[in-house]
């Protein structure tokens, strides 16, 4: 049986744990978005938690499920760095940011679990986990609200932009994205200090 996310993490801390995990670090366009999820211990015995896995390793159609259950159940934040900011202070500071951010639309977190290897300034205790969306039940659940909350802003945008396939890549550094950036030029919502829109910029 393949290693599945648990609570074993959760339980080595006393008070409510949290997980956040962040998505969005590579695209060329788009916000990077973070999410903060709390599941309480009396809320484990819900059926959909053994679903609850990296949201990379989810069907579209699981994701979107989770996510709605997720959203219901447990106390959930999301918080967006703009393309802008991300170029103003870079990607990586970025992303602390925006969990950060995330961490303080909810209140009473004793700990928090953090995805990855680096950890935003937090008035609590702190463990990051690198690959914590395969190891922790809360790190995952936020990985999903994260993910889905994202795509489902770059399928928007596809909607007003649709040459950059968008709804698909969600604006990753695809092949077909890369050639619409050189066909078609970029738009406010490309990050211009990522290298294939700074080369784009610089050529013109």
């Amino acid at each position: 049986m393949k290693n599945l996310p648990d609570f074993s993490i959760e339980d080595q801390y006393d008070g409510v744990v949290c997980g956040i995990d962040e998505v969005g670090r590579g695209p060329l366009a788009g916000c990077v978005v973070a999410a903060c999820v709390i599941i309480p211990k009396e809320s484990r015995e819900l059926d959909f938690i053994a679903d609850i896995k990296d949201s990379k390793k989810l069907s579209l159609k699981k994701r979107e499920y989770l996510y709605d259950k997720i959203m219901e159940h447990f106390p959930c934040a999301i918080a967006e760095i703009s393309p802008q900011e991300i170029d103003e202070i870079n990607i990586l500071q970025a992303s602390l940011k925006a969990m950060k951010l995330a961490f303080e639309k909810l209140n009473g977190i004793d700990h928090a679990l953090v995805d990855g290897n680096k950890a935003p300034a937090l008035p609590c205790d702190i463990t990051t986990i690198v690959k914590g969306d395969s190891k922790s039940k809360s790190i995952a659940a936020a990985s999903i609200i994260a993910k889905v909350h994202r795509d489902r802003i770059m399928s928007e945008l596809d909607k007003e932009y649709p040459n950059y396939g968008w709804a698909r890549n969600s604006g990753y550094p695809t092949a077909e994205h890369r050639a619409a950036i050189e066909k078609f030029g970029i738009t406010k919502h490309h990050r211009k200090s990522f290298a294939p829109v700074r080369r784009f910029i610089e050529s013109t």
